[in-house]
C-alpha cells in the first residue's frame, strides 16, 4: 500500500474517533449527564455480585458482572493462559465502549488478581472517557475471618467462583491476588457487618440515581 493510502487509513480512523466522541458528549448533553460505569471491586467473598445485584434493581443499571466473561472464555481457553487474558480484556473494553456510545450506564464487578493486566484499568479509563463516559470507583472491603467464612458458601457456586477455602489459602500464599492500587474509590464499603441491601442503598446514593431510574 502507498504512503497516500496509509494517511487515508490513519486520517478515516482519526475522523471515526472524534466523531463518536462528539456523538457520545452529545448524548450526554441530552440526556443531562454523561454515562457512568460503576466500577466495583474487591477481593474474592466481599459480596461484588451480591451487592451488585441489589445495585442494578435499586438503579435500574445494567449489570455486566464478571464472572459472565470469565465463564465464557474459559469455556474455550484455560484460565490464565494467553489466549484467555487477552480475549477476556478485549471483550470488557469493548462493552465498556459500546455501553458508554449508547449512554447505557453500567455496574461492572472486579476481583485484582495477577492475571490481569496492569494497564487493563488504564485502559477501561481511556476507553470510557474517549467515549464520553465516567469511571465510578467503588470498594468493597471484608475482615479476612468472614471471607474466609464466605469463601466456602453453596451459592458461590452458581457461577464457577472460587469456593474452596483451602485453595483460596494456597492462590493467597502465591500471591495470586496482588494486583496494583487501584484509582481512588469514590466510596469505599466495608461489607462485613453491612447488609447487601444497605451497601446498594449507600453507592445509589452516591451515584445520585434514584430507585429504578433508567
Amino acid at each position: 500500500m502507498s504512503c497516500t493510502g496509509d494517511l487515508a487509513i490513519v486520517a478515516r480512523t482519526g475522523l471515526q474517533i472524534i466523531y463518536s466522541t462528539i456523538l457520545a458528549l452529545s448524548h450526554c448533553a441530552e440526556n443531562g449527564g454523561c454515562v457512568q460505569l460503576v466500577f466495583i471491586h474487591g477481593a474474592a467473598a466481599v459480596g461484588k455480585l451480591t451487592v451488585a445485584k441489589e445495585l442494578a434493581k435499586r438503579t435500574g443499571l445494567r449489570l455486566f458482572h464478571n464472572h459472565l466473561t470469565v465463564d465464557l472464555v474459559s469455556a474455550i481457553f484455560d484460565f490464565g493462559s494467553e489466549a484467555f487474558i487477552k480475549l477476556r480484556e478485549e471483550i470488557w473494553l469493548r462493552v465498556f465502549r459500546e455501553a458508554a456510545l449508547e449512554n447505557v450506564s453500567l455496574i461492572f464487578t472486579f476481583a485484582p488478581e495477577r492475571t490481569v493486566r496492569q494497564g487493563f484499568i488504564q485502559a477501561a479509563l481511556d476507553t470510557v472517557e474517549a467515549a464520553g463516559g465516567k469511571v465510578i470507583f467503588v470498594q468493597l472491603t471484608c475482615a479476612p475471618d468472614e471471607i474466609t467464612r464466605r469463601i466456602a458458601s453453596p451459592s458461590r457456586s452458581e457461577f464457577g467462583k472460587l469456593n474452596s477455602l483451602e485453595l483460596y489459602q494456597q492462590l493467597q500464599a502465591a500471591g495470586a491476588f496482588h494486583y496494583p492500587a487501584l484509582p481512588a474509590a469514590g466510596l469505599s464499603l466495608d461489607t462485613t457487618h453491612r447488609d447487601p441491601q444497605e451497601t446498594a442503598r449507600l453507592i445509589a446514593e452516591k451515584l445520585s440515581v434514584g430507585e429504578s431510574s433508567k
